[in-house]
């Protein structure tokens, strides 16, 4: 992993091929990495306790609901606090796929690159959602330890002993994971096994020969 100063045009040696390249959607961030979701579900549960506390403590009905209503100015600037930085993650950001290699760029400080060799990746998933984005984890076997705290958030959830790097919420996933696919196959001259890649909903289906298979 090395820093950059910024995301200049890529250059690459002789004979390696730009496959694909883009940036993880704002839409796939702020739901699946800020979860503001979940940060509003929480809101809402505690306009609804508050008002059942108001009725509760014999206050009446319209008094509780605007007493609740103070909670719409925190809401708002978390909403906006979370936006800004699914905004600012996702300008930073700027993934490749190459005929040799997976190129991570990120860092909205620190601009940072994680370049992996095919011959590092030992297994490359899949997981597509129904806005037609994805998530693209790879297991390596690179010598030298990665950091999750480095990563994230593009490194898969959870994986803290054996930090997998991920593509987080590319768009029109579906088909860089084929791209990806293909190019594993191609690098590895066929020796990688087919498998299925998977629905939106998280069911495999037939594929065309591609080294992705469907993440847990």
């Amino acid at each position: 992993m090395s820093t950059r100063r910024e995301m200049d045009t890529l250059m690459l040696p002789e004979g390696e091929r730009l496959l694909w390249q883009g940036q993880p959607t704002v839409k796939a961030l702020l739901l699946r990495v800020f979860h503001l979701r979940l940060v509003l579900a929480y809101f809402a549960a505690l306009f609804g306790a508050r008002v059942v506390a108001g009725v509760l403590d014999h206050q009446p009905l319209a008094a509780s609901v605007a007493s609740a209503s103070s909670l719409v100015t925190p809401v708002a600037l978390a909403t906006l606090l979370l936006t800004g930085l699914a905004v600012l993650y996702s300008r930073t950001t700027r993934y490749t796929i190459t005929s040799r290699r997976v190129l991570l760029q990120f860092g909205a400080v620190l601009p940072m690159t994680l370049n992996v060799p095919f011959k590092q990746v030992a297994r490359a998933d899949a997981k597509l959602f129904s806005d037609d984005s994805g998530d693209l984890p790879l297991g390596v076997t690179a010598q030298q330890r990665l950091s999750y705290l480095l990563l994230w958030p593009h490194a898969r959830p959870w994986r803290l002993n054996e930090v997998e790097p991920m593509l987080r919420g590319v768009p029109d996933a579906r088909n860089v994971a084929k791209i990806l696919a293909k190019a594993l196959v191609a690098a590895s001259d066929g020796a990688v096994a087919a498998q299925p890649l998977p629905t939106a909903n998280g069911q495999s289906q037939g594929a065309p020969p591609a080294a992705v298979a469907s993440a847990a």
